[in-house]
């Protein structure tokens, strides 16, 4: 019989104590071919272009970036005052403000390729050609790792992109056709039934879907008696419409097998986690970036902390965990 000093067991505990703690926690997820080092990554239109904020924020450390939305040609925006803080969140209504995708490509574009971190270009149009002529533009670069469409502004004839399934569908084909990366279709959640809409993306050929965007919403200064939009009504976010973005998830994780961003909310960890168990494969942060962009770090220290504590190995373990286990009940 082999027997061990003490000093020698200490050692071998110490030693398997050392292993398991080094044992790394995998954050990785792949959406649509694209694998992001961690899920959480930063919302369209909260982060300017990228790169502006990297001086606050060590820009590798994200899991990807979602640029501002850019369209075909470049656009003033609406009127001033075009934020307002209210209860739990915030109000917008900027007007898709941007250069245009030509100036895009000519300076940002060059500069996010430098982070070395996969980003998202935001796209948005009046018609189906601005889409896909803005795409085409796109297509001939190099570093962009998907296209977002932003299919929750109106067209030329006001009406929301998306709730017109018809011309959603030919967008959506239109830009496939040309474009050389993951084509990602973000919605509005002001539909009856948002699996149905995110399944037509998916039969349209879309590779994805980010849930959802922000809710139609107003507010009256009652000091001045006026809007506090310069539109009147604009679009809400933050803390306060994160349970509603989260059931648009867990409803459209049920009828589609395409990967989902979800948002709409998250301010922590914990938020993140909840959206990826109703679902989400990635979640983008807006709002909360707006706050302190420390808070996208923050973010993802509390994810990670989170899975420790369960016990859970890898990020991807979590993607619809809701589902299973309510199938096994």
């Amino acid at each position: 019989m082999v027997k061990f000093y003490p000093e020698f067991k200490q050692s071998i505990t110490f030693s398997i104590f050392e292993i398991k703690n080094s044992m790394k926690l995998n954050l990785s997820v792949n959406f649509a071919g694209i694998k992001f080092k961690n899920p959480v990554l930063v919302a369209s239109g909260t982060f300017g272009y990228g790169y502006e904020l990297a001086d606050l924020v060590p820009l590798k450390k994200l899991g990807g970036i979602v640029t501002k939305t850019i369209t075909l040609e470049p656009r003033h925006g609406n009127l001033q005052p075009r934020i307002a803080e209210v209860a739990s969140g915030m109000l917008n209504t900027i007007g898709l403000q941007n250069i245009g995708v030509k100036a895009f490509i000519e300076e940002p574009l060059e500069k996010l390729n430098k982070i070395e971190v996969p980003f998202i270009v935001s796209v948005a149009g009046a018609t189906v050609n601005e889409y896909v002529e803005t795409v085409k533009i796109l297509s001939r670069q190099n570093g962009i790792s998907a296209i977002e469409l932003n299919l929750s502004c109106p067209n030329l004839k006001k009406k929301i992109v998306c709730h017109d399934l018809s011309l959603m569908s030919d967008v959506i084909k239109g830009v496939k056709k040309i474009s050389k990366v993951p084509v990602i279709a973000k919605l509005s959640p002001l539909v009856t039934d948002i699996s149905e809409l995110a399944l037509a993306t998916q039969n349209a050929g879309a590779d994805g879907v980010t849930l959802a965007n922000t809710y139609p919403a107003m507010a009256i200064d009652v000091e001045t008696l006026k809007p506090r939009l310069s539109t009147v009504k604009g679009g809400m976010s933050g803390a306060c419409v994160k349970p509603m973005s989260v059931r648009c998830v867990y409803d459209a994780y049920q009828s589609i097998k395409i990967p989902i961003v979800g948002c709409g909310g998250i301010m922590t960890g914990e938020d993140a986690i909840e959206f990826m168990l109703a679902g989400a494969t990635a979640v983008s942060v807006g709002s909360a970036s707006l706050v302190s962009p420390k808070n996208l770090l923050n973010i993802i220290g509390e994810f990670e902390n989170i899975l420790k504590e369960k016990n859970i190995k890898s990020a991807k373990e979590i993607v619809g965990m809701l589902n299973t286990a309510k199938n096994t009940c």
